[in-house]
């Protein structure tokens, strides 16, 4: 009797599934809510990005946001952090705990965002660089560049410098600090001579470097 009952409603529930008709909004009659589907939805008027428009005076759809505002995840706070100088003075050390984690994912971002013009081991030699007659990026390695505070170097992400746009959009707050971090480790990685390594990083190094 179960299998029988469980069959019946099977086929009545198949029948009525084939019966239905979908219900557009031709069918609907003014305030009928219940037969309004969502295909106004889909169908609405709707503006793209930079479009024109006779609703706003200025002509643009796009609307500036209002005066003081600021993005939802700005870090607000100490400047040296944020901004990376206090008063008119670049910040001489890196304002956040400079840990194995921090390099290595500076690491991670430098050959991301910066690799393809600086190089992989920040020595300017790099496709891009060598197709950039006008002005070759610059080795960050260099010790005129190594010399810069970390603050100036942050700087450089945030505003850019020379031929290069400012990547403060694609690299927020902590990725910068991370990837002057690992520039700096760079630095100093081309200009600390192998015996003044300690003998654990010593062995390690002339084994890498065989």
């Amino acid at each position: 009797m179960t299998r029988g009952w469980l069959l019946s409603l099977s086929c009545l529930a198949a029948a009525l599934c084939l019966s239905c008709t979908p219900v557009t909004t031709a069918d609907a009659e003014p305030g009928d809510a219940d037969l309004l589907d969502l295909e106004r939805m889909l169908r609405q008027r709707r503006f793209a990005p930079y479009q024109p428009t006779d609703l706003f005076d200025d002509g643009s759809v796009m609307r500036p946001p209002p005066a003081g505002a600021v993005p939802n995840d700005r870090v607000t706070g100490d400047p040296g952090l944020t901004h990376g100088f206090t008063g008119e003075t670049y910040v001489a050390r890196i304002p956040v705990p400079v840990t194995i984690e921090l390099l290595q994912y500076g690491k991670e971002r430098f050959e991301i965002h910066c690799a393809a013009c600086h190089g992989v081991a920040g020595d300017g030699e790099s496709e891009v660089a060598r197709n950039m007659t006008l002005r070759r990026p610059p080795s960050l390695v260099d010790t005129r560049v190594q010399a810069f505070p970390p603050g100036r170097i942050y700087r450089v992400i945030v505003e850019g410098y020379g031929l290069m746009r400012s990547y403060e959009t694609q690299v927020p707050l902590m990725e910068r600090w991370a990837i002057v971090a690992y520039v700096k480790a760079l630095g100093k990685s081309r200009a600390t001579a192998l015996d003044a390594l300690p003998p654990p990083l010593r062995e390690r190094a002339r084994k890498e470097l065989q």
